[in-house]
């Protein structure tokens, strides 16, 4: 299986490059489709708009909601095309990886005027394996849970 810092470092790459050739400005689902496209032409398998279920109470509610994308089973990504990035952008990730038990994301803001302000790394109780860290790409300081 893939380690999730190398998964996350060649999403992010991916992100960047996007961002710099297509720039701010298109909605979520153009940016969405093209990181899909590239990640998958890259050899990731990559689900799209992924219907999620949640269990509560004893009820079970199918598709819920769709993950925008979800790479190799276990990196969920979250994109946005805003001006900015808020506290509860996060927090919905989050929550998704809670409901997928899934231990990181990344949220992935298109809409700043560059890639790298609009990076955030989600972690649900994740921890890299010892002795090694995570790129310093992905050491985005995040108000979300980290």
């Amino acid at each position: 299986m893939v380690e999730i810092d190398r998964l996350s470092a060649e999403v992010v790459d991916a992100a960047i490059r996007i961002h710099r050739e297509l720039g701010p400005g298109l909605l979520e689902s153009a940016y969405e489709a093209v990181l899909a496209a590239s990640l998958e032409r890259a050899g990731w398998k990559v689900d799209r708009q992924k219907p999620v279920d949640i269990r509560f109470d004893g009820l079970e509610i199918a598709g819920a909601f769709r993950a925008d994308l979800i790479v190799e089973d276990r990196l969920i990504l979250e994109i946005k095309s805003v001006d900015q990035l808020s506290k509860v952008h996060g927090k919905q990730l989050l929550t998704y990886l809670r409901l997928l038990h899934q231990p990181v994301g990344l949220l992935l803001n298109f809409g700043g005027e560059t890639m790298k302000e609009g990076i955030r790394r989600i972690v649900n109780g994740y921890r890299p394996a010892e002795g090694r860290s995570a790129s310093p790409r992905l050491r985005v300081k995040s108000d979300y849970g980290e």
